[in-house]
């Protein structure tokens, strides 16, 4: 997601409707790439207050990328170092980069009782359902392989295609490991149905 595109993160967020300081949520949304995760997070961003974790990674920014707001960029070893230091709160190996989530941050508004939105690959998300119990984890899944693939080919994945879709494959044999597992056919629908898990008071016909 380019920082153009991105939802902005902590200050204009508003506490939970828990109300108390600690009682932020956590909420993860994973699925196979190409599946529609970042489209999903931005609907979300206009129809409900959160603050959507920054990811760390190892690899380069590209064009129109800014450092803190669509990634923290670290060196490998700076990486490595944070996750020797217990840092991350989930962390990965993908397309030989590094990718994870900085842990401090992401207590830090719970801690404030802002409820925390992460958008991380499967195996990073049963990470954190370990690290934290309490984590309600959001499976996206596709209408079909086939639609998942024309998804692919459509944002130029071609090259790659094949070892993506092989990974989607084995991912959509997790999703009934998460709390909820909603079909990304219509997005306006699946936005609908994150939002009843985010912010159940908010009307649906907004």
């Amino acid at each position: 997601m380019s920082a153009k595109d991105k939802p902005s993160s902590t200050s204009s967020a508003e506490p939970s409707s828990n109300g108390s300081p600690g009682s932020g949520r956590l909420f993860v949304i994973s699925g196979p790439s190409g599946v529609g995760k970042g489209s999903v997070i931005i609907k979300l961003a206009c129809r409900s207050n959160f603050h959507l974790s920054v990811s760390a990674t190892t690899r380069e920014p590209r064009p129109g990328e800014v450092d803190g707001v669509d990634y923290y960029f670290l060196g490998e070893d700076q990486f490595r170092e944070w996750l020797d230091e217990g840092r991350f709160l989930e962390w990965a190996e993908f397309s030989t980069h590094l990718y994870g989530t900085p842990r401090a941050a992401v207590e830090e508004q719970l801690g404030r009782g802002i409820d925390v939105v992460l958008e991380i690959e499967v195996k990073g998300a049963m990470q954190v359902k370990q690290a934290m119990p309490d984590a309600v984890l959001i499976f996206i899944t596709p209408p079909s392989i086939e639609e998942l693939e024309a998804r692919l080919a459509g944002r130029g994945d071609t090259a790659d295609i094949a070892r993506r879709l092989a990974r989607a494959k084995a991912e959509l044999e997790l999703a009934d490991q998460f709390d909820s597992r909603i079909n990304n056919d219509v997005l306006a629908e699946t936005v609908g149905e994150v939002l009843l898990l985010l912010a159940p008071e908010v009307p649906l016909n907004d």
